[in-house]
C-alpha cells in the first residue's frame, strides 16, 4: 500500500493573524485562499515539502453548525485545545530564538527529551501548539 500524507487542517480564529505566524515567521508559502459561505480557508505549505499542505480553516467549518457549536469550538480554540502540529527541523535552538524573537507564545524551551528528541513548542496566535524537533544525536 503506498498512502501518503497530503493535508492537514487546522483552527485559526484570524487567518490574517495566522498567516503572519505560519507565512511570516516560519516562512510557509501561501498555496491558495478560498472564501465560501462568509468562512475562509487558506492553505500554506513548507517550500521544502510541495506535497504537504497545512489548511487554516474557521474553528468550526460548517456553514450548517449551530450557534452552540460554534461557540464551543471557538472556546476550545481559545484554551488551545484543538489541533497542533509538529514539524521538524535542522536545528531546534536555532529556529526557538527566530520564533521567540518574532513574539510567538513560548510553551517549551528547547530540551532533550528522553525519547531521543531535541524539542521546543510554542502557540499559534489561535492558541493550537506548534512543535519543532530533531533526534539527538550521539
Amino acid at each position: 500500500m503506498d498512502i501518503n500524507l497530503s493535508q492537514c487542517f487546522i483552527a485559526v480564529d484570524d487567518h490574517d493573524t495566522a498567516l503572519a505566524f505560519y507565512r511570516d515567521v516560519l516562512g510557509m508559502e501561501v498555496r491558495d485562499d478560498v472564501a465560501f459561505e462568509g468562512m475562509r480557508w487558506v492553505t500554506v505549505g513548507s517550500p521544502a515539502q510541495p506535497d504537504v499542505d497545512i489548511v487554516l480553516e474557521p474553528p468550526l467549518a460548517d456553514p450548517g453548525a449551530s450557534a452552540t457549536d460554534r461557540e464551543a469550538m471557538t472556546e476550545l480554540l481559545a484554551k488551545g485545545m484543538l489541533r497542533g502540529l509538529n514539524f521538524t527541523t535542522g536545528d531546534v535552538d536555532a529556529t526557538f530564538e527566530h520564533i521567540r524573537a518574532a513574539g510567538a507564545e513560548v510553551l517549551q524551551e528547547p530540551v532533550d527529551q528522553p525519547y531521543g528528541v531535541r524539542d521546543c513548542a510554542f502557540r499559534d496566535p489561535a492558541g493550537n501548539m506548534v512543535r519543532f524537533s530533531r533526534p539527538r544525536t550521539g
